[in-house]
């Protein structure tokens, strides 16, 4: 993502969207066939609510201000280190396109690679694969050797129709850890994510529900609760939270405001001050492989002529890519299934803990 993409996401805070009559038409006619509470991991989507880039790489989006993990693991006392992580867990979440959009549904084997070059000169990678299809599970690998830190993590996104919107339950979870004070770990899990005004009104995408920070070995925990809109009152994107020693309920810190905008915090003896204002922090940008330097099942170029015809609005060279693709996929599946065939992924390995691990960039 360049740095002018960047700067267009911090600016558009705008995340409603009124469809056209036509396309209108073909989500009315999809939401005809189903019922509430359908699992729409097996429902095609239309092409024109699709988001150009695929999963593996929005999650990249909340690397988006590595400096602020720095800062976090640089920061000697341990209650103002976990207020540090709250801030660069929070960062990311403004990074979003216009409207409502989906990413791509990653295929089975598909990665995604890229680096960040710091302003302290430190160099961070990420890389990302989809390690399953049914369920879908994402797996990712982020690290900044040279500060110590390392964030893992797995995405299970389950959608659901819901009536006048769709829900996508975000099962997963984000793993940091300093390893230079003494693999110091903090659990993430995130919030969801639904899209309103699918049969009526205006479309809008929301977080919602509840997603928390935890360190055991500090004994602290932040509450984060999404507020979602009410049909009269309330407002977009805004956020609560509570910074808690966990065996106590001590409340050290409360957190407000809105996660597009501006976030606050408060400590116990402290006026609110300004924790977070998007409007004050560069994304900074990554740093991606050339297409023609690509292998074909890298995100970027396996989905290239899609994301070429929805630039270009050409809806119909986009479905019609969009379709070769999938139907590759469910081809290799069968012929795996017929053979008896075990697909294994190659960057990440199932451990004891049933959890992906990274086994390291191989050939």
């Amino acid at each position: 993502m360049s740095k002018k993409n960047c700067k267009q996401f911090e600016e558009d805070n705008d995340s409603t969207e009124v469809l056209e009559d036509g396309n209108h038409s073909i989500i009315m006619g999809l939401i005809s066939q189903l019922r509430k509470g359908t699992d729409l991991s097996r429902v095609t989507l239309p092409t024109f609510v699709l988001e150009p880039r695929s999963l593996l790489e929005k999650i990249t989006d909340f690397m988006s201000h590595p400096e602020l993990v720095v800062k976090a693991s640089k920061t000697t006392d341990p209650v103002q280190r976990f207020v540090e992580v709250c801030r660069f867990f929070l960062s990311g979440w403004h990074v979003k396109p216009k409207g409502v959009k989906k990413p791509y549904n990653p295929v089975l084997g598909e990665f995604f690679r890229c680096e960040y070059q710091l302003q302290d000169g430190s160099k961070a990678m990420y890389i990302a694969e989809q390690v399953s299809h049914h369920p879908p599970v994402s797996a990712y690998y982020y690290s900044l050797p040279e500060h110590g830190i390392f964030i893992t993590g797995e995405a299970h996104p389950k959608a659901k129709f819901l009536g006048n919107s769709a829900a996508t339950i975000m099962k997963g979870y984000t793993r940091i850890t300093f390893s230079e004070l003494k693999n110091e770990i903090y659990e993430i899990t995130n919030p969801n994510v639904y899209a309103r005004g699918i049969l009526f009104g205006k479309m809008v995408m929301e977080m919602g529900d509840q997603s928390t920070i935890r360190c055991p070995s500090t004994d602290l925990i932040c509450e984060l609760d999404f507020k979602t809109k009410g049909f009269f009152s309330g407002q977009y994107h805004s956020v609560i939270g509570k910074i808690k020693r966990q065996s106590t309920g001590e409340v050290l810190h409360e957190i407000s405001g809105v996660w597009t905008q501006e976030l606050f915090i408060k400590g116990k003896s402290s006026s609110k001050q300004s924790f977070f204002n998007v409007s004050k922090h560069k994304c900074i940008p990554k740093l991606v492989e050339p297409l023609d330097n690509q292998e074909w099942n890298e995100s970027r170029k396996l989905w290239s002529k899609v994301t070429a015809g929805l630039a270009s609005k050409d809806m119909d060279t986009a479905t019609n890519e969009k379709t070769f693709i999938e139907n590759r996929q469910r081809e290799e599946t069968a012929v795996r299934q017929k053979e008896g065939l075990q697909w294994h992924s190659r960057f990440f390995i199932l451990n004891q803990k049933d959890e992906y691990e990274f086994t390291g960039i191989k050939g």
